[in-house]
């Protein structure tokens, strides 16, 4: 059975979300590898002779709530794209009242994740960023460039977590639009229909199917 045409943009953007999420909890867990499992969002950088070394790292738990929370959506996606492909080779299948319920929490419970995790990354890497610059440094980009004591940590990590913020935002914009569809399809559900008047077509064939049609008088 063919999904309306609805929820199947609705899948489209669970899929980009799905992507969005991925990338974020991945850019994330690559930037705390190279910090050797330090978190460096909210960190401070400091020079050491020649090199920057990451003096005052924040928890990684900091860090893994935030990769845990954005590969936790991501799997949510990727599941719920599972479970419409299989419902929709089903004849009959449809999504009730009490689904598109549970939807609409899901869906803004995420959206309330998407936005801290989006937060965090935004004004964690700016403070990262502005006691790198408190260094001499030209930017954020440059310090990347730099050697950083212990030798090897840091590789890309401003690159990183700009690909982390970015898809964060970009996943937030695709939560809030999923929730529009999805409170779209729940008013459309709870419209309740019209009574059928006299002079409807449906009327007519109805009292036709009764009665029997009326005759013309000319």
């Amino acid at each position: 059975m063919a999904l309306p045409w609805l929820q199947r943009v609705e899948l489209a953007f669970f899929a980009t979300a799905f992507l969005c999420g991925a990338v974020a909890a991945a850019a994330l867990t690559r930037t705390q590898g190279s910090f050797r499992g330090s978190c460096p969002l909210y960190g401070v950088a400091a020079l050491n002779g020649s090199s920057l070394v990451l003096s005052r790292p924040t928890a990684p738990s900091l860090c893994s709530f935030v990769a845990g929370a954005s590969g936790l959506l991501a799997l949510y996606c990727l599941l719920l794209l599972f479970f419409w492909v299989y419902t929709s080779c089903i004849e009959g299948s449809h999504r009730g009242p009490i689904g598109l319920r549970f939807a609409l929490a899901t869906s803004a419970i995420a959206i309330f994740l998407v936005l801290v995790c989006a937060c965090i990354l935004r004004f964690g890497t700016s403070s990262l960023c502005k006691s790198i610059i408190s260094l001499n440094m030209t930017s954020c980009s440059d310090a990347q460039k730099t050697s950083w004591i212990p030798p090897g940590t840091a590789v890309q990590f401003y690159s990183n977590l700009h690909n982390a913020e970015t898809s964060s935002w970009v996943n937030l914009v695709l939560w809030c639009l999923v929730l529009v569809l999805q409170v779209v399809q729940w008013k459309s559900e709870a419209t309740p229909s019209r009574p059928l008047q006299r002079g409807d077509p449906e009327w007519s064939s109805e009292t036709d199917g009764l009665v029997g049609p009326r005759l013309s008088h000319s």
